[in-house]
């Protein structure tokens, strides 16, 4: 192999999903109280999310959390009990009833961000790998040129996969929201994109 380049495609698009990081939070002065009240809190919060339309597949537990907090060491002022909630939207048009479900169901409420997605990307990818196999296929033959050799057939084709990026979190607790009025959210567009590298040989 005589050249080997990169290339970088990118496609914007407008997510269609959301996955939405909910959950409840309670207070207690006993563990066992604390424990139970954030299940009965957490049971209460996914049972109006089903009747807000959201489907048993499209919840899942993301966090379970059960701890003392101190007045002054060792000195245990409360049990703190937390459980975290994924929820996906397949509709994005419900992303705000969504939400005003989850505060709906009390103090206990707490909304941790959102991540947009788009649901079926395949067609977008494949758009943008065709812009980075052509951008890398123009270096290549810039390379050749400067060097003063044909290009010849490419040997290598490698897709390179990275981290996706980092979703948009909008940290707030509950009370926040509904003092907020309308809590509208905005998807905005995301980039999808595709890093190939390509190895050519002269000819």
């Amino acid at each position: 192999m005589d050249i080997t380049v990169s290339g970088e495609g990118s496609v914007l698009v407008a997510p269609d999903m959301l996955r939405l990081h909910a959950g409840v939070e309670v207070r207690r002065a006993s563990a066992g109280e604390a424990f139970a009240a954030v299940r009965a809190a957490a049971a209460r919060l996914v049972e109006a999310l089903r009747q807000a339309g959201i489907a048993p597949d499209d919840l899942s537990t993301a966090e379970l959390f059960l701890g003392p907090e101190y007045e002054s060491y060792p000195k245990v002022s409360a049990y703190r009990a937390a459980q975290g909630l994924q929820v996906v939207v397949r509709d994005i048009g419900q992303g705000d009833q969504v939400i005003d479900t989850v505060v709906g169901v009390g103090e206990e409420a707490r909304l941790h961000g959102v991540a947009f997605e788009v649901a079926e990307p395949g067609e977008a990818l494949a758009e943008a790998r065709v812009k980075a196999f052509r951008q890398a296929a123009a270096k290549a033959a810039q390379y050749a040129e400067l060097a003063g050799r044909p290009l010849g057939r490419v040997v290598e084709v490698q897709e390179v996969t990275g981290a996706p990026p980092v979703p948009m979190r909008q940290m707030m607790a509950a009370e926040t929201m509904a003092a907020g009025g309308d809590a509208s959210i905005s998807p905005g567009r995301q980039s999808l994109t595709v890093h190939v590298r390509l190895g050519y040989e002269f000819a």
